[in-house]
């Protein structure tokens, strides 16, 4: 089988549910129920429509999700698009007109994986003061 640099297509009138996986690029436009993962970019196309949970190097959503999203590197929102779920990312980027319901956590510089730590909090108590300290 020859080895192409394209990207796949799942086409509009296609609907999959179980789990798909896959290496370097793939759009979707039709229906997938259950779990996307894979180490490379992700493109919702306008006609899709994911329930999924999303685990992907890079995405960008033109149609509708729903579903939480893990991206290790960058989280892009079209202005028509639709994400209703959880979503983390090291970059995201969110155009007007986008519908975006539920939490996000951005971090920045690092690479996020799926997994369920929590950042470290870190307090130093002798430099802590009083949010509304009373003014003599």
């Amino acid at each position: 089988m020859a080895e192409h640099s394209g990207k796949d297509v799942l086409s509009s009138d296609v609907e999959i549910k179980g789990t798909i996986k896959f290496q370097k690029e793939l759009l979707i436009d039709g229906k997938v129920e259950g779990e996307i993962n894979s180490d490379g970019a992700l493109t919702v196309g306008e006609n899709a429509d994911i329930r999924a949970e999303i685990k992907t190097k890079a995405i960008t959503i033109y149609g509708k999700v729903q579903g939480n999203v893990t991206v290790s590197e960058r989280c892009e929102l079209k202005s028509k698009c639709t994400l209703q779920g959880d979503l983390k990312a090291a970059r995201l980027i969110i155009e007007e007109g986008a519908t975006f319901i539920g939490k996000s956590e951005v971090s920045s510089g690092m690479s996020v994986k799926a997994s369920s730590s929590r950042p470290e909090v870190v307090r130093h108590e002798e430099s802590a003061k009083p949010a509304f300290a009373a003014r003599g």
